[in-house]
């Protein structure tokens, strides 16, 4: 059988997928995974952030107001982000199944769900312990990008949500997405929704701005960058394309890039 140089070129191009195993640590039935993990890190990330910005900011955050604060917010990400994917992304089938609702180990886990969780649960945070809500969801909102970036690290390491059938040198064979060559969309999204959106709040953290202008900079700016990814990172296999080339992942950024233009816009009008 004649080897094809154009095949053997492909294949060399491939950067090989490093298929960590998304165990790190087991202690008998205990198992630690790499995702979890991610998830700590970047919990401590925006704690560490957040106390040494309230400082700056003259925002009076006691250690135990800021550990309660991380924890509202770690709860409203898990439940948000659990019925956001149940209501965004499968709601027929939990409809037909609604006890798998409560089966987080299978998977399933929304953004933008998690982001409206974690909204509703900073402003009862605020409420109920009489902070001011637009400095700390500023606060919140420029620590955020370390759990996304974190976050991606871990999908990339489970090999999951990964990219479109490609032919780029830097593409991947994941384990769970068949033959193809691939997009590590999950780097894409590290790089664009971590590293440079935490660059770009840093710098807006720096200048003297209206109230509210970092957090609603984060919603527009996830909205930017996560509508860009979605042209490389594979559709949800039982939603597909909603609206021609559109995903639902992209849909449901259009409302957020808009709000927050409008609210950045507004924000600077009133000051």
């Amino acid at each position: 059988m004649a080897l094809d140089p154009v095949s053997i070129l492909a294949d060399l191009a491939r950067l090989p997928y490093p298929d960590i195993d998304p165990v790190f640590f087991r202690i008998g039935p205990l198992a630690l995974r790499w995702y979890g993990l991610m998830y700590l890190l970047g919990l401590a990330g925006a704690y560490w952030l957040i106390k040494s910005r309230a400082a700056t900011r003259n925002v009076s955050l006691p250690p135990q107001q800021l550990s309660d604060l991380i924890v509202y917010a770690a709860f409203g990400v898990f439940l948000g982000g659990r019925l956001g994917y149940v209501l965004f992304y499968n709601l027929p089938f939990y409809l037909d199944h609604p006890l798998k609702i409560f089966a987080v180990w299978e998977g399933g886990m929304s953004f933008h769900g998690g982001l409206i969780g974690t909204c509703i649960a900073i402003w009862i945070f605020c409420k109920t312990r009489g902070f001011p809500v637009w400095p700390i969801a500023d606060l919140a909102a420029g620590a955020a990008p370390i759990g996304l970036g974190f976050g991606r690290m871990g999908n990339f390491i489970n090999g999951e949500l990964f990219g479109r059938p490609t032919d780029v040198e830097w593409c991947m064979v994941f384990p769970h997405g068949g033959p193809e060559c691939r997009h590590p969309s999950q780097l894409y999204e590290a790089g664009l929704e971590g590293v440079a959106l935490f660059v770009l709040l840093w710098v807006i953290n720096r200048r003297s701005t209206p109230p509210g202008t970092m957090f609603w900079t984060f919603i527009c700016g996830y909205g930017v960058a996560r509508f860009i990814v979605e042209f490389f990172r594979e559709p949800d296999s039982h939603l597909g394309f909603i609206f021609q080339w559109i995903t639902m992942g992209q849909l449901l950024c259009i409302p957020m890039v808009a709000v927050g233009v409008f609210m950045i816009v507004r924000g600077y009008k009133q000051a």
